[in-house]
């Protein structure tokens, strides 16, 4: 493959999720108030939150950390998506797709780190209730947050690294919405077997380690859930986490689903509307998860309402 091969590029093309005129307003519309509800959603949690000192403990600061997660990961591909719309231009700089492709794999990896600290705070506060505030203290949280940023970056940084020492051809047309990794990648005129090695190894060390982790914990939470002889205590004990559960089977129920999709199908623009799941339909739902289903929030969010 080498169709005027180029050491260096100004510009991709992002083709969208459609290419008919008049489909452009409706996306335009759709993408505009699942933003904003996305944005005002997430912001609510996180100011219920701050302002209700009942919630000051480590369950909730974690959930406010992801609701503000959700808010960015959104946030670095829906409004370029917008304006792509709004001024009828497919053009992002080079630079620029570098950076959404790094600051949208730091959200998304930081997401899937923080829900798996979650599960382990579920875990310390059913299977070890009466030494959870020691164990759970704001050192420990203050370095699990920290850890989960720096392995987000890191992670990051290092694909964003990769993709500097590829050259690309002349067709630069990118079938998604945004700058996702893989379809950069398949742009490339030279050899993207380092990049595709780095791929699948930080999938697996990032991936499968904190789903291993998630289900370690749930099984850990079942037993002792288990073990307890009354109804009510059965209820009350999973009701805690029963939307952190909801939470992370949509999270990666619509990653392995787009993965599944991608991997039957080989239209890219099919794999696109699909990643719409994870990318901004899950952020957009998660607030609605945790109000819900959860007394407390429910309460704040009256009192900062009211």
């Amino acid at each position: 493959m080498n169709p005027g091969n180029q050491t260096h590029v100004s510009e991709f093309m992002l083709l969208g999720l459609s290419e008919e005129k008049k489909m452009q307003p409706l996306l335009f519309g759709l993408f505009l108030s699942m933003y904003l509800i996305t944005f005002i959603g997430n912001l609510l949690i996180i100011l219920a939150i701050i302002t209700d000192s009942h919630l000051h403990t480590p369950m909730y600061f974690f959930l406010s950390n992801l609701s503000f997660v959700d808010i960015c990961f959104t946030s670095t591909t829906v409004p370029k998506m917008l304006l792509n719309i709004r001024t009828q231009s497919k053009v992002i700089t080079y630079e620029g797709c570098l950076s959404q492709m790094y600051f949208f794999m730091f959200f998304g990896q930081l997401e899937n780190l923080l829900l798996t600290v979650m599960a382990y705070d579920r875990f310390v506060a059913i299977c070890h209730p009466l030494h959870y505030r020691v164990i759970m203290n704001s050192k420990l949280c203050g370095l699990l947050l920290l850890a989960s940023w720096l392995l987000s970056a890191s992670d990051s940084l290092l694909h964003d690294l990769m993709i500097l020492r590829l050259s690309f051809c002349t067709e630069l047309e990118i079938p998604h919405f945004f700058c996702e990794l893989n379809q950069v990648v398949q742009l490339a005129c030279s050899d993207t077997f380092p990049n595709d090695l780095v791929m699948y190894f930080a999938t697996g060390l990032l991936g499968v380690i904190p789903l291993t982790g998630i289900f370690f914990s749930y099984s850990k939470i079942v037993s002792s859930i288990l073990k307890i002889s009354s109804a009510s205590g059965k209820y009350k004990a999973f009701s805690t986490c029963g939307s952190h559960i909801s939470v992370v089977f949509l999270f990666y129920g619509t990653f392995v689903g787009v993965y599944l999709s991608s991997a039957a199908t080989q239209t890219s623009r099919k794999t696109a509307i699909a990643s719409v799941m994870y990318t901004v339909i899950t952020p957009m739902l998660n607030p609605f998860i945790y109000s819900l289903r959860n007394k407390d929030m429910k309460q704040a969010l009256k009192n900062l309402i009211s």
